[in-house]
């Protein structure tokens, strides 16, 4: 237990204040009459053959409205005379086991039982060829034994590197339907070269692997379904790289200018593959341009691990304090598996940890310089997907009341 000072101690902490943050909130109202839209496309229907086997790749990704889409996707196939199955296809989360992997999804209520279809996470993979620098390429065997692949996924900026690819299906096929193996071998590659490193294995496994389409989410600032878009393969590089920038110019950020300490009340694999969104809070270990507003600041605080992330608190080394609570759930197994695979051990280092909430924002202010101890700026968020409604203290007030996109709530 750190040792502070009695007046750092009893120095009341400021009163916070609920701020409403505008952005832009267009979304679908009818998610699964969109999707079911798309898949009745004739460049989409003349894919799908009577009778074929159909794997419908899910991620572990948090995407708002996953499992109404999956199963209209399924529904769907099923109504054009497939017979569709689940596939894990989430890299080496969920420990990058079978069992893992089915809890991940179980955990979004995909579910042989809620879906009325087989939910395939055996991580066994093949091997369809060799990059130019000799990198073999891994994928799921199950998808490749199938008649048609078809991901579905969220297509947003990437937590670890930048480019015309981010995330979305090509980063599915490549990481997500690599499985373990493939994860990992991807992960020793330089992350500045990702992006190109995501298309050139993207395009041998559109070459050798049995993929149709592609079911490409995109959602606004609050989290909600802005998009859905069914995406032949043949299009599948050329399209997401635009949808990456409708993706782009979508995304939260905190409007604000300036802080001391930003508390962040948790973290997960369910909020981002990263546990939060390096492009809002701008702390990574191998992202070196942040493309969002970044409020300059001087801590950073962690509470709490989303139930979703089941333990797996990947992250979590990239804050300054953290509380008992984050620490007592981190499934260490779990999250040193995620942090080898990407060759990022440093997102897993265990910080300065204390009891709580009041305690770990006192030693976060204690080690800031230069600030107003009596009136601190503290901006506290629920974490980075979710940005309508922030909170902050006295000191940040006039910085609210100057820009038109801020409010406070009531």
């Amino acid at each position: 237990m750190p040792i502070l000072l009695p007046v750092d101690m009893e120095r009341p902490l400021p009163r916070m204040y609920r701020v409403r943050q505008q952005f832009d909130d267009r979304k679908l109202e009818d998610v699964a009459g969109a999707t079911r839209s798309e898949l009745e496309k004739p460049e989409i229907r003349q894919l799908v053959k009577p009778g074929a086997k159909v794997a419908v790749a899910v991620g572990s990704r948090g995407i708002r409205n996953l499992y109404t889409i999956v199963e209209t996707v399924v529904q769907s196939l099923k109504a054009m005379g497939a017979q569709p199955f689940i596939v894990s296809a989430m890299g080496s989360h969920g420990n990058g086991t079978e069992e893992g992997q089915r809890e991940v999804l179980a955990g979004y209520g995909i579910t042989e039982e809620n879906l009325g279809v087989p939910v395939v996470t055996t991580v066994d993979t093949v091997h369809l060829g060799d990059c130019a620098n000799g990198r073999p390429v891994w994928f799921d065997r199950a998808a490749f034994e199938a008649d048609l692949v078809v991901p579905i996924n969220r297509v947003k900026l990437h937590t670890d590197f930048v480019g015309p690819l981010q995330s979305g299906l090509c980063k599915m096929l490549v990481i997500g339907l690599g499985n373990h193996k493939g994860c990992s071998a991807v992960h020793e590659e330089n992350p500045e070269q990702f992006a190109h490193i995501i298309e050139e294995t993207a395009s041998l496994i559109l070459e050798k692997a049995p993929i149709g389409f592609g079911v490409a989410i995109l959602e606004n600032a609050y989290d909600q379904t802005f998009q859905v878009e069914a995406v032949p393969a043949s299009r599948f590089i050329a399209r997401e790289k635009e949808l990456v920038q409708i993706a782009r110019g979508n995304m939260p950020c905190i409007l604000l200018p300036e802080a001391d300490v930003i508390v962040c009340k948790e973290i997960g694999k369910d909020v981002s593959g990263a546990g939060f969104d390096p492009n809002i809070l701008g702390r990574s270990s191998v992202l070196k341009t942040f493309v969002l507003h970044i409020p300059k600041y001087q801590r950073l605080v962690l509470t709490d691990v989303t139930p979703a992330s089941h333990g797996n608190g990947i992250g979590v080394g990239l804050f300054d304090v953290i509380t008992r609570k984050v620490a007592d759930q981190l499934d260490l197994e779990a999250m040193y598996a995620n942090a080898i695979a990407c060759n990022c051990l440093g997102d897993a280092n265990i910080p300065c940890t204390v009891e709580d909430e009041d305690t770990a924002v006192r030693v976060a202010l204690k080690c800031c310089r230069g600030i107003d101890r009596d009136d601190p700026k503290i901006i506290r968020i629920q974490n980075t997907l979710h940005l309508e409604y922030i909170e902050v203290s006295q000191a940040l007030l006039s910085d609210v009341e100057a820009d038109p996109r801020l409010s406070l709530a009531d």
